[in-house]
């Protein structure tokens, strides 16, 4: 054993802060800018290169995060025996979930009767984390050829879901298309991070923490250069032909830069594989070169990495709050605003009353620097309470 699976590695957490720091953008947009709910900001006829890129960038946040986990379920192998791994990753899987559909719901929704329950994110992440609990415990070539499986296989299930116009089983938006079904009375439920490619990319991370506990710093580096490289050729390569790997195809434009965004429109829900290559292989180019770099700017985005879940949670219910007070400065009552509006699952929202994106931008700024003395204080916290094992749940 190295090392370095003794210690944290300080690139994968600044990774993951600088992450999460920029998927509270993408919230932001939701909630503040004025064209939320009424354009998609991937829309070409419609668009702009900023709205475009601000969107875009945050398509880096999920992937990136998912993979992580299953890296950092890897480097928790090296303390742990397989029983003590297994069982913590169904725990922390469940929690999770159970996470999602309550607390992060709300958050986000904003809706005492939990009228819309979404499986976003955190859902992908717990049912992945749960799954990847009982997968650890097959050999690892084939945990590894199970998550490359999932990875460049999973696409070829968009050619019978174009062949039945989607019409497909509950259980198949469960596992690769999402959709919004009526539960009872006036509850539904949104699927919107449909598990399966998600599954295999937390795989996939898991066997890719290998690299990190069997290789010296700067083998392990060059290995993670040339694996980055390679998945951005892979996807210029396969996106070129328009065959496979993304069911949203592109084409020419009106000018080259217009021609670019096409190309690099790629599907999200659910991750495509050239969604995948698109979002990880940087990521594993900025972790090989990142190294242990050591600046303000890098000690304040570990602290963010470091407490990723907190983070996550408090972003949400301080940008809530913020949307709250916004509807009824804009005159609006607060009844009206927990009634909502139909179609729409989130409350205190009316799509078209937002503001510019530079306002969006100004208040994503604001709350990431307002949290920073919580994840500071709960980053302290919980290195100075090792023994307190709920800590690594949250």
């Amino acid at each position: 054993m190295t090392a370095i699976t003794k210690t944290r590695i300080t690139s994968i957490d600044l990774l993951r802060g600088i992450i999460v720091v920029i998927m509270a953008l993408d919230h932001s947009r939701d909630f503040f800018h004025k064209e939320a709910f009424i354009d998609d900001p991937l829309n070409l006829a419609t668009t702009t290169p900023f709205l475009y890129f601000t969107r875009w960038i945050t398509h880096f946040c999920a992937p990136t995060f998912v993979f992580l986990s299953g890296v950092s379920a890897w480097l928790q192998s090296r303390r742990k025996t397989k029983k003590e791994l297994s069982r913590l990753l169904i725990t922390r899987g469940l929690w999770l979930i159970f996470l999602e559909v309550t607390v992060i719901n709300f958050g986000i929704v904003a809706d005492v009767h939990f009228g819309v329950t979404a499986l976003q994110t955190i859902w992908s992440i717990g049912i992945s984390m749960f799954l990847l609990g009982f997968i650890i415990w097959l050999p690892y070539p084939l945990v590894l050829a199970t998550g490359l499986l999932i990875v460049f296989g999973h696409n070829s299930l968009d050619f019978a879901e174009a062949a039945r116009k989607g019409n497909v089983p509950f259980m198949w938006h469960l596992l690769h298309v999402p959709g919004f079904f009526p539960l009872w009375s006036q509850h539904s439920l949104l699927i919107l991070y449909p598990f399966l490619s998600w599954t295999g990319l937390m795989i996939t991370g898991y066997c890719a923490g290998k690299i990190f506990t069997e290789c010296e710093p700067a083998a392990r580096n060059k290995i993670l250069l040339y694996l980055g490289i390679a998945m951005l050729l892979f996807f210029a390569l396969l996106r070129f032909t328009n065959i496979y790997g993304d069911s949203l195809h592109w084409s020419s434009q009106k000018n080259g830069l217009y021609t670019f965004l096409s190309f690099m429109n790629v599907q999200k829900y659910p991750p495509s594989l050239l969604y995948m290559c698109a979002t990880i292989g940087p990521g594993l180019i900025f972790i090989s070169l990142a190294g242990n770099v050591k600046n303000r700017f890098s000690k304040i985005m570990i602290v963010y990495g470091r407490v990723p879940m907190f983070y996550y949670i408090l972003h949400f219910y301080t940008l809530t709050t913020i949307r709250i007070l916004l509807y009824t400065a804009h005159g609006h009552a607060f009844s009206a605003g927990m009634q909502g509006i139909p179609n729409l699952p989130f409350k205190f929202l009316t799509p078209g009353e937002g503001y510019p994106l530079w306002v969006a931008y100004a208040i994503w700024l604001l709350v990431v620097m307002a949290l920073y003395p919580l994840c500071k204080w709960y980053d302290k916290y919980k290195t100075a309470h090792p023994e307190k094992r709920w800590l690594s749940y949250l």
